[in-house]
């Protein structure tokens, strides 16, 4: 199975590394200056579960990809979504089956339009990493994990050669047959977060040391629930459990990345992980006060910086 990687940053930089440490016939679609880095310094990951340098990783610039692969594990931010399609798009023939990375879910209506449902897998990750000043891919923390699936739950021919492979790269890769589930839960954790740690400009110990800390997560959780609920997919009690736990979590240094990249000033997927919900939740009669007033402050932010 030959895979395409759109990009050797944090995300694709990690799960891409370690399948081409497997053995996987990985290629990175990454633009001139990456190319030129990773030829000079190779892949360089820093992590938990082990450091590795990968020599000279297969790359391919954008005007120069004409070949269909397999499978193209997509690990753009929302907001480069079209331009990621525009890039990928050379490399999508008959067969190929996209896996996208992002949160949330509108950008598989974005895939589907484009190049058709049949083409286009749910999938999510879980992981904290990072591109450090050196370029590097520095996971923060142990956890680690890569769901996937045909959306309608099947196994099909195309999953199960996929998860042979990507159970390999031993990083709690593996496929689902429950995916966009998989996927609303994680949206509610992250979107939780997201609004919480941005909002309040902390991390989650010190929310909750804040008068009406605690109040304010929980309640975005239970808005989130919500929304999840009126579209089939009302999170797992297990699930539930485990995250509430996360969020109550006394002296926790818990934050988003949405958090960190506001730190950093970089752009943030203000729409597609919050103002998608809002939306959702209008269309089905929901109130929803406290993502209201999270996405406003995203969107200032947005504004200030822009």
């Amino acid at each position: 199975m030959r895979i395409l990687v759109l990009g050797a940053g944090a995300i694709g930089g990690y799960f891409g590394g370690r399948l081409l440490q497997s053995g996987a016939d990985v290629t990175f679609l990454v633009r001139p200056r990456r190319a030129e880095e990773l030829k000079r310094d190779g892949l360089v990951i820093k992590s938990p579960h082990g450091d590795a340098t990968l020599r000279a990783p297969p790359t391919v610039l954008a005007q120069d990809l004409k070949a269909a692969f397999d499978l193209v594990l997509l690990t753009c931010k929302a907001f480069d979504l079209d331009d990621a399609i525009a890039a990928i798009a050379p490399a999508v023939g008959p067969r190929t089956a996209i896996m996208p990375m992002l949160n949330g879910m509108r950008h598989l209506d974005v895939l589907d339009a484009k190049f058709g449902p049949d083409r286009v897998l749910g999938g999510q990750c879980s992981i904290a990493v990072m591109l450090d000043a050196d370029r590097h891919v520095v996971q923060l923390a142990p956890m680690q994990a890569l769901g996937f699936g045909e959306r309608d739950g099947a196994l099909s021919e195309r999953v199960r050669a996929a998860d042979a492979i990507v159970q390999r790269g031993d990083f709690g890769g593996k496929a689902s047959t429950t995916i966009l589930q998989d996927m609303w839960e994680k949206w509610t954790l992250l979107a939780s977060l997201a609004c919480a740690t941005s909002l309040m400009r902390a991390p989650v110990g010190k929310i909750l040391e804040a008068p009406g800390g605690r109040d304010y997560i929980l309640g975005v959780r239970d808005e989130i629930r919500a929304i999840a609920r009126t579209a089939g997919h009302d999170p797992r009690a297990p699930f539930v459990e485990r995250i509430t736990a996360m969020l109550t979590a006394e002296g926790s240094t818990f934050t988003a990345s949405m958090f960190r990249d506001i730190q950093g000033n970089l752009p943030i997927e203000a729409d597609h992980i919050v103002g998608d919900l809002i939306a959702r939740a209008e269309a089905a009669g929901i109130e929803v006060p406290r993502l209201r007033v999270a996405y406003t402050h995203l969107k200032t932010y947005e504004a200030q910086r822009a």
